[in-house]
Order: C-alpha cells, then structure tokens, then sequence
C-alpha cells in the first residue's frame, strides 16, 4: 500500500520552550525568512506538509508572527521560489520595499518570491482575546521556473491581494484546499501529478490577471481547461441538465473539442460517463451516512441529479452490485427509507 506524503506537526506534546524554534524550523524549508512573535514563549502551533513532486503544500495555524525577508537574506541564500498563499482565517499586512502596505483579509491569495524582499505580518481576527488569536492559512511553494510566462510578466502579480472567489482564482483555490482536505489518503504516486496540475491552474489564474493566456503552452492550458470542467461537473450534478452540451456553451467550446480533450485527458472516459459515475459515488455515499438517514431514496437520488427511480436502481445496482435500498440497509441497519421503486 502506497505511504502518504503527508508530515503532520503539532505543538501538542511538544516543551514550550521548544515549540517555537520547531515550527519556525519546519516553515523555513521552503519559506526563509525571519520570523518572529510576541507568543514564541508558548507557541501553539499546526502545519501540514505534502510534497506534490517539486511542489510543497502548506496548512498551517499560528499565533500573531511576523515574516521578514530582508535584502541580505536573499543575497546570502535564494531558492528562486514562488510562495502562494490563501488566508483563511486572521489577516495580513504584507510591505514590499517603497510600495504602500497591502491588507490581506480572509478570501484573499497572494503571491510573494524569495528573490525579493518582504514583510509580512500577521495577525488574528479582532473578535477574539488576544490569547487565542489564530491566523490560517493555505499554500503552496513551487520553483519559479516551473510558469511557462515571462519573467517580467509575474513581476506584476507579486505583493498584490486577489479575490479567491471568482473565475480561475476560485478553481485553483478549491483544487488547493481539496488537496489540503485529502492529504491523508494521497499516497506517492498520483501526488506528482496533482503537483503538475497545480501548476497548470496556477499559470491559467496569472494569465487571466495579466491579460496574456496566449503566453501559456496549449497544453497547460488544456490540462487547467479540463480541471476547471471537471469542476464545473461537480458542482452541478444535482442538475438533471448537466449535459455535455451545457458544459461545452459554459466554457465556450465546441462539443466535439469538449469530448475529444475530455476523454484524451481522462484515460478514455466520456463526459457523460464522467457524470454518472461521480452522481452515483454521491449517491452511494450519501445513502450511508447516518446524518442523511431520515432522507427518502428517492430525495438522495434526485439531490444527487438522478430522479428518475427505476433508472436510478438499475445503474445503481450494475455499479454496486445491490440496489440503493439494500445498500442503506447494510450500511445503516435498520429499516431503509424510500419508495418501493428503488429495490
């Protein structure tokens, strides 16, 4: 069985007089810098790593601290890499050099590189004590030579704050934060790849900033074009519509284009097929949650974009063997719930 990639630390366990020092160890090996703050006497403190191939994902939770990388940091060591970075939680106040003091609030990306100097300080949401002010965040650290844009291009993304909620940002962020919420179960060999595609999104999001998609190559682009429909596909499958047709006019591509890059870039499966599988994983795993108990068979199957019973019951039993209601029954126990349409 493939081992996760994942390093787990938490200052739980740890001496106070030691947590610091470790954690500010652990986030230096990807992000040096100076860091320091006014809890370092007992910093409770968790990070994540998983290393994605030459990229490294970071979840992190921290007291209050400043990052500062000064100019003769980056003359003594440069790893010439870029850091991006989610905040979830708490705020910053990022200063590059003479430009003025960007506020970054939770939702907001931003991106930094180690070639260049910075401060950034953090802090936790105002609403609670001071004690317990937590700061979270997401990110990713990744060799600049990995973009496939220009140099002096990526020059105008650095140090400013981006809405995560929109367009290729909010596709990048909720591939980042998937990736964060898997962790556990990735093992070595897919993460290579989810490195590769993390990429792909990442030049697609600063292409669309800088106005300049035709600067990256067709198959980054292709790769982050399929990402982005599989995505698509995911939040509307309780949508009975969802139709290859539908995908192809939301992302303005010919059906023919939509199928022929789908099922090359997806080990020969359709769209369609893509969509029935995924509604009927939903639909299996949401018949066996207790939470869900008291909901109908047939309410899970239309939730789950399928409301037509018997057709329903029938792929559902080819997929796995026994029909929805059985399926509850063993998983649940108890009587099922449901019309007798479904088996």
């Amino acid at each position: 069985m493939a081992t996760s990639t994942e390093n787990v630390f938490s200052s739980e366990g740890i001496p106070e007089k030691e947590r610091f020092e470790c954690w500010r160890e652990l986030i230096g090996r990807s992000r040096d810098s100076e860091v320091t703050s006014d809890h370092s006497a007992d910093f409770r403190a968790e990070m994540r790593r998983l290393e994605l191939g030459p990229v490294t994902l970071l979840r992190t939770s921290f007291p209050p601290t400043r990052f500062h990388r000064t100019a003769r940091r980056v003359q003594r060591s440069d790893q010439e890499t870029f850091h991006l970075t989610l905040l979830l939680g708490g705020g910053f106040a990022l200063s590059r050099g003479t430009e003025p003091t960007v506020i970054l609030e939770p939702g907001k990306l931003h991106m930094l590189d180690s070639s260049h100097s910075f401060d950034l300080r953090s802090y936790g949401s105002r609403a609670e004590a001071p004690s317990e002010r937590r700061v979270e965040a997401v990110g990713i650290d990744f060799p600049i030579s990995l973009l496939p844009l220009p140099p002096h291009r990526l020059q105008e993304v650095l140090g400013r704050g981006f809405s995560s909620r929109e367009g290729t940002s909010a596709l990048l962020t909720d591939f980042i934060v998937g990736l964060d919420r898997q962790a556990a179960a990735l093992g070595p060999v897919e993460t290579p790849r989810l490195g590769g595609i993390v990429i792909d999104l990442v030049s697609a999001w600063i292409a669309r900033e800088l106005d300049a998609e035709a600067t990256v190559p067709d198959d980054s682009r292709q790769r982050a074009l399929v990402e982005n429909v599989r995505a698509f596909i995911g939040r509307n499958l309780h949508d009975p519509e969802l139709t290859p047709a539908v995908i192809a006019a939301t992302h303005h591509i010919s059906v023919s284009y939509l199928h022929r890059l789908f099922t090359r870039r997806s080990d020969g499966e359709t769209v369609a097929a893509f969509i029935r599988r995924h509604r009927l994983e939903r639909a299996h795993r949401d018949l066996a949650d207790p939470a869900l108990r008291a909901l109908p068979v047939q309410t899970v199957a239309v939730r789950c974009g399928l409301p037509r019973a018997s057709e329903f019951s029938r792929a559902f039993k080819a997929a796995y063997g026994l029909s929805p209601r059985e399926h509850r029954r063993r998983t649940l126990g108890g009587p099922a719930h449901g019309r007798p349409a479904y088996g």
